[in-house]
């Protein structure tokens, strides 16, 4: 258990895909002597990265689930989670950064600011993650991380400040320059673990002492001693430090840093600069929500003190060689083998039998472990985002933000036991990621899979192929359409039965409209004209017709509803009634109000070279792309785009034959817009045949 929490490091490496974040990792373990051998994040060596630990992680070169580790630096204990860069696994980086203090922001000195940036940088910004952004490649063609450096600023609206400057890049990229020490250091040996410090080259005084000039101009602003100094002439490593520690913690500073993990360049600084500018538990500030009183939800502070009650969240699930596995993050009290612990959503008690630190897919036992500390144990029952105390609290940790699934897949055993495995999976993959859901489509009775993108549901198929010998076939992939209405329109109804005894009566009377904000509800009824006991009644009436809209069957969003008048009977009127007045009143005004079908638009991000970019064009033009920028830099061109995501299935083919391979692209959801007239009746036409057989 490690009592000095200022000596706790909770970090998340996060990027877009292929900017280095598992070679980064990779380098970080060999230098912290946590591996003894650099493997490459391909796997041609028949090995892979350390952090790549799913076979089909080693097969793609990517990064499919993010993996914990932690290592020893400079005396501190360094808890690293590596996450994946493809949207399609964005989940995992969400539920990542939900429990880290500090993030390193891998990006490409060629490519810089790209489109899952972004979605990276939104993630942070959302659960107030500081971070330093590590500007990794200076060696390739193109590097420019000063461009990045400005991209950060004007793309993601960041304050970024450069404390390092590569010394040559490109080919001739040999070490950087420190700009608080002002010091040349250099990385020798096979593998860049010799650092060297020497003089900064005569050719780059001039330059250092500029950005030097620079970067103290904008620490100035988070220390006023540092500003008197910098006046007299007499700024101190310490002022700089303590400045750019006190910025990057309130989220008003970015500090820059450059290197190569591929050639072993700049990660050793990059180590020193999370122990120096990034968070300790105790720096950040957490909270729960009291669940204790069902009425209001009243916020309270968690402090990082190991004799508090205890406060943890579970925030991540595996179904290990021996069992389920939950990823812990505690934030208040302490956790020991045997401790009684109690799951705040469902009550129930558990026992911690095994406690595990990980070290990718490895483990080691630990005895016990404290606030701000990342754990692992074996053997609960519970879901991702649960929370866990000693009993003393009834406490909630937010939860996480949860992007809906786009696509859906049907899958169909091909025998029974394929059936029973198939359960197994299901049951699994739904529990380990709530981007990944199933169930069973009610007309057809098929098992029907929903999740982010091809690539995930693709991942996921061969892992149930793979881990649990399910044969299985799939059918093509559909889109999560959307229905709303165009119009306002009135509703007046009725509902009456008499069936002998009691009755039924019911009258609903009010409006529908299009509203930006979900479903909403509205009771502007005076003087009683409906019973206050029968207003839910009509709002779980109109709500249950949701889930099915009319004009294709897919769920209605973005309607509000205003019940504005209505009439009872002392005897016949009931809950059932008016649900079903609101049903009928729903029916009859919905289809007055020119409901149209929304269709996902996808963000798509493209980047390939610039002898391609009118291919990549006619690609998109092709799929009702509707574009939204070019970038060329360097002989790569970066297109962005708007596309429906009906168009995007197989769209890798497509763009592969377009660019003879040389293009890649990433693709993120952005929002539902109606979609065209004549595609509409296609899919009415379509919904109408499926219904009828």
């Amino acid at each position: 258990m490690i009592k000095d929490l200022s000596l706790i490091r909770n970090i998340g490496i996060s990027a877009h895909i292929d900017s280095g974040k598992t070679t980064l990792t990779e380098r970080i373990l060999f230098y912290t002597d946590r591996v003894h051998a650099i493997h490459d994040v391909k796997g041609k060596d028949g090995v892979g990265a350390k952090m790549d630990s799913m076979e089909l992680e080693r097969e793609r070169g990517i990064t499919i689930a993010s993996a914990a580790t932690h290592c020893e630096w400079d005396g501190h204990h360094v808890n690293i989670v590596d996450t994946p860069g493809h949207v399609d696994f964005t989940i995992e980086v969400e539920r990542s950064l939900r429990v880290l203090d500090g993030a390193v922001l891998v990006l490409c000195s060629v490519a810089g600011v790209q489109s899952q940036s972004f979605t990276v940088d939104r993630q942070m910004n959302r659960y107030r993650v500081p971070r330093i952004a590590f500007v990794n490649k200076c060696d390739r063609v193109g590097a420019n991380p000063v461009r990045v450096r400005d991209q950060l600023r004007e793309k993601l609206g960041h304050n970024p400040v450069l404390i390092q400057l590569p010394i040559g890049l490109e080919t001739k990229f040999e070490g950087v320059v420190d700009l608080i020490r002002m010091k040349a250091i250099y990385f020798e040996g096979e593998f860049g673990q010799n650092l060297v410090e020497k003089d900064i080259p005569a050719e780059l005084a001039d330059k250092a002492a500029s950005y030097r000039e620079e970067m103290l101009d904008a620490l100035s602003m988070f220390s006023d001693e540092l500003m008197e100094a910098a006046l007299e002439d007499n700024v101190t490593e310490e002022l700089i430090v303590d400045a750019v520690r006190r910025g990057t913690i309130a989220l008003k500073l970015t500090p820059v840093m450059v290197g190569s993990a591929y050639k072993n360049k700049g990660v050793q600084p990059l180590l020193d600069a999370v122990v120096a500018y990034l968070p300790a538990p105790a720096d950040v500030q957490n909270e729960a929500i009291d669940i204790s009183n069902d009425d209001e939800e009243q916020k309270v502070a968690l402090e990082s003190d190991p004799e508090k009650s205890l406060v943890s969240l579970a925030f991540k699930l595996e179904d290990g060689r021996y069992g389920q596995l939950t990823y812990v993050r505690i934030y208040q009290g302490q956790m020991n083998r045997d401790t009684v612990i109690v799951n705040t959503r469902t009550g129930k008690h558990s026992k911690v039998g095994r406690l595990v630190k990980m070290h990718s897919d490895e483990m080691e036992e630990i005895k016990d472990s404290a606030a701000g500390d990342i754990v692992a144990i074996f053997g609960l029952d519970c879901n991702t985002g649960d929370t866990f105390t000693d009993g003393k609290l009834q406490v909630a940790m937010t939860s996480m933000h949860v992007p809906a699934p786009v696509i859906s897949l049907s899958v169909k055993p091909v025998d029974n036991k394929s059936q029973i495995n198939l359960t197994k999976a299901l049951t699994r993959f739904t529990k380990e990621d709530p981007t990944f859901r199933a169930g069973a489509d009610p007309d057809s009775g098929e098992t029907v899979i929903h999740g982010m993108g091809e690539l995930q549901l693709e991942v996921y198929i061969e892992r149930m192929r793979r881990e649990y010998a399910v044969d299985v076939e799939v059918s093509p992939p559909e889109v999560a359409y959307k229905e709303t209405i165009s119009k306002k329109v009135e509703f007046d109804y009725t509902h009456k039965k008499q069936t002998g005894g009691s009755g039924q009566y019911g009258r609903v009377v009010g409006y529908l409209e299009p509203s930006s904000e979900g479903f909403e509800f509205e009771d502007k009824t005076k003087g009683g004209a409906i019973p206050k006991q029968f207003i839910p009644s009509v709002e779980k009436g109109m709500r249950s017709m949701l889930a099915e809209g009319r004009k294709i069957g897919a769920p209605v969003v973005n309607v509000r509803v205003v019940l504005s008048d209505g009439n009872s009977h002392t005897v016949d009127s009931s809950d059932v009634a008016f649900q079903e007045a609101s049903r009928a009143a729903w029916r009859e005004a919905y289809d007055k109000g020119r409901p149209k079908v929304l269709e996902p638009i996808m963000r798509i991000g493209i980047e390939g070279p610039t002898e391609h970019a009118s291919g990549v064009l006619t690609t998109l033009m092709q799929r009702r792309g509707t574009i939204i920028g070019q970038q060329e830099n360097h002989g790569i061109t970066l297109t962005e785009a708007e596309v429906p995501l009906a168009e995007m299935f197989g769209y890798a083919t497509t763009l592969r034959s377009a660019t003879q391979g040389k293009a890649d692209f990433t693709m993120e959801f952005s929002r539902y817009l109606p979609v065209p007239d004549a595609i509409q009746e296609e899919l009415v036409e379509k919904a109408a045949k499926k219904k009828a057989s």
